[in-house]
This record gives C-alpha cells, structure tokens and sequence, in this order.
C-alpha cells in the first residue's frame, strides 16, 4: 500500500521593484515506503489470502504446504533439536534477490523470535536440515520441520510485513492455525453457512492437537480472522462465544500466548511477557519482596500507538560499578540490537521517565548470582492512538490537541 503526503511550493513573481506577489501551490505525490504498510485493522490472515489467491501452489488452510507422509497433527519428530545449552538454533538461507530492506524486516521478525524465547535463526553452514526463504508465489510455508531445505515463502511483493513472517515461520516451527485445535468449539462457532464447501475443509479441527495446557488464543498470530473465506460480504465464518465482542486475529505479530507456546513445546527456560494494552504496568519478581538471583527476563511493551512513556515507581537494585551486577536496560524497539533508550541502571535512584520513538518498547531485567534488592515496579502509557474507527481517527483525552496546535494542522 503506497502512501501519499501533502507538498506545499512557495513561488515568488516579481513584477515590479518591490512589488512581490506569492502564490502557494499544493499538491499530492506518492511516497514510496521500503517496508509495506497496511491497515492496522487488517488482520495478518487476511493479507496472506490476499496475497495467496494468484500463487499457483496448492495449499491447505491458505498458507500451508500439505504432506503426503504423515499428517501434520501426528507429526512426532517434526520439531527443530534443541542444544545443550538450551538454545533451538534453525538454520536458514535467505534468496539472493532480496533487497536491502527485504533482508532487514526478515532479521527483525526472527529477532523477536530470539528476544522472547529460545529459538535462534541461524544462517546456515553445512547443516542438512535448514529453511529456504524465498520470494516465492505467495506467503506459506511447510508444518514443522520436514527434512532437507524446506521452503519458507515470503514474496516481496506482499509478505513483507512482521506479523506475516513470524505467522510462517511459526508453521515451520511446528504450529498449526489456532481455530484448528481440538477445543476450538467451545471458544469459537463456525458459520458454516457463509463458507463455500470448497472452503470448509480449511476449518477442520483436529480432535488429537497438542495444546499444551495452554488456553485458547483470540490473538493468536496464528488464527484466522472473523471474516476469513467468507462467501458472503459481512458474514463472519468465526464467531467468538460467549462474547461475540471479542476481537480475533493478530494485526502486530506474535501474541503473548503465541510466545509461551513456543516455550513450552520447545522446553525453553525463558521469562518474557508481552504487553499490547494501551498501558499498563510491570515488576521485577516478588516486588516488593527480594528478586531472585541469576535471572533473564524482558517486556515487550507493544502499544496501537505512536509513543510509548515509561515511568518507575520504585527502583532498588544491587549496585555495582558500571551496574555490571544486576540491572535494567531499555531498547528503542523490540530486539536487543535497537537503539538503547537507558544503558545499564542500577543502584536506588528511581531513573527518569523513557520515552520510545514507536510503539514498541522492551525492557530487560539480568540480575548475577550476588545480592538481590526488592527490584522495580514501573507503568506505561501510549501516545496519541492512530486507531481509527468509523473512518475518524480516535485520540485520547489527554492527547487532543489545543487550540493553538489546531491551528496548524493542515
């Protein structure tokens, strides 16, 4: 989706000495993005049928590469080895026709990977067992690991969004789409009157899934929309029970959910926790009572808005020279290698207010195996919210602006 700005061209005639008369021309021309954008109320399924209806491949679901040998739900050795250092390390290779921009959005999605739990993608070596991404004809991807180099499909041309790539890579990770689980009924109804017969086996549940011991996920990354393989305009083929209000389907990228199952099934020993409230809260362990030693844990603050302000209440940690002990970091981003917002903190000075340049924030907590404090307590708020609804872009109270800002706004 091209984006479009405002220009304003200030001319000036001159037809006599000192007499100058200026004429003020605007005009719209389209500003080409290197990353694609779409609406945020587009839910990451949605993009990948729209994307996936040219692509020649036969798929199943939409997006998934079936097996003759062995049915997905089945698949008992289809899941990446894990290291003795408790790292799940899958190699890949990325197609040579990617553009700079390509190759960066990919690396920041398997990023987050890497932030919140332990799978690492790794650029292949030598290793048998590898994935392929590829700009292929559409989005999709094999289930779990099948052997050799399997391909992951994210075309250039509309799968160049985060929350898409992860949603493949979490397929080749061994995750199936989540109204597919074996207790799906009683969180979802299937309208199966707005599904065309040739749609309903894309809505087969699977009565022996692993669901881990973990609870149905409307957010999924991985769940279909209300509204997907509809045949009739403003059916929806899901619908939440008992609240029809609630919202299904991811439009960010993985869920907090979608995290603690890939920690569970691949037995990472991870603590991480993302948070997608438009504010909220976050502490160190026990707080107010002692943190525990020789920990690891991150938030990724993940806001629908432009800015994220991140304020300690209370801030009591081991204090070490150059807070090499135990401390607090703050990224500009969600992975480690964004820009840092506050290095290193430690001691009993309750830090000043952190404020992102996005929407995403993450906070890393490391504390040694010495001394232990009562740790931190802190809350978050979002900027002006570009939600829109009904058209009209809502803002929060606090956040409109005065009358004097209005003035300015063209």
């Amino acid at each position: 989706m091209s984006s479009w700005k405002l220009i304003r061209l200030k001319i000036s005639i001159h037809i006599f000495p000192g007499n100058e008369k200026v004429i003020l021309l605007y005009f719209c021309t389209e500003s080409p993005s290197p990353t694609e954008t779409y609406s945020e109320d587009d839910v990451i399924f949605n993009r990948i049928l729209k994307v996936n209806k040219d692509s020649s491949k036969y798929l199943q679901e939409g997006d998934i590469v079936p097996q003759r040998s062995r049915s997905a739900i089945n698949c008992r050795h289809c899941i990446w080895p894990q290291s003795s250092d408790g790292i799940v390390r899958v190699p890949y290779v990325l197609d040579p026709t990617y553009e700079e921009s390509h190759i960066k959005g990919i690396h920041e999605a398997m990023a987050e990977f890497e932030t919140l739990t332990c799978i690492n993608f790794v650029k292949r070596k030598t290793e048998r067992d590898y994935l392929s991404i590829k700009s292929a004809d559409g989005c999709w991807s094999n289930y779990g690991k099948v052997g050799g180099g399997q391909t992951v499909s994210v075309m250039k041309g509309g799968c160049m969004w985060k929350g898409i790539i992860q949603h493949e890579l979490d397929h080749a990770l061994g995750f199936l789409h989540e109204h597919s689980r074996s207790d799906r009924d009683n969180h979802v109804k299937i309208m199966w009157e707005y599904i065309s017969p040739s749609d309903r086996p894309d809505f087969r549940k699977f009565e022996n899934s692993n669901n881990l011991g973990l609870p149905y996920d409307y957010a999924s990354v991985m769940h279909y929309g209300p509204y997907t393989f509809t045949n009739t305009t403003g059916k929806a083929t899901i619908v939440p029970i008992p609240d029809e209000s609630v919202q299904i389907g991811q439009r960010q990228g993985l869920s907090n959910l979608d995290v603690a199952k890939i920690n569970k099934l691949y037995n990472c020993s991870c603590c991480s926790t993302i948070l997608d409230a438009p504010s909220g809260s976050l502490r160190s362990a026990n707080h107010p009572r002692n943190y525990s030693d020789n920990t690891n844990c991150v938030w990724l603050i993940r806001t629908r808005s432009r800015k994220i302000s991140l304020h300690f209440q209370a801030f009591e940690l081991q204090r070490t020279r150059g807070c090499q002990g135990d401390y607090v970091k703050i990224y500009d981003g969600s992975i480690k290698s964004s820009a840092v917002l506050m290095d290193k903190t430690c001691g009993s000075k309750i830090p000043n207010d952190v404020v992102s340049s996005s929407n995403l924030m993450l906070v890393e907590f490391v504390t040694d195996g010495a001394d232990t404090a009562s740790g931190f307590q802190a809350t978050f708020t979002s900027g002006r919210s570009e939600n829109k609804e009904n058209g009209k872009e809502k803002r929060s109270v606090s956040n409109q602006p005065s009358p004097s800002q209005r003035k300015n706004i063209v």
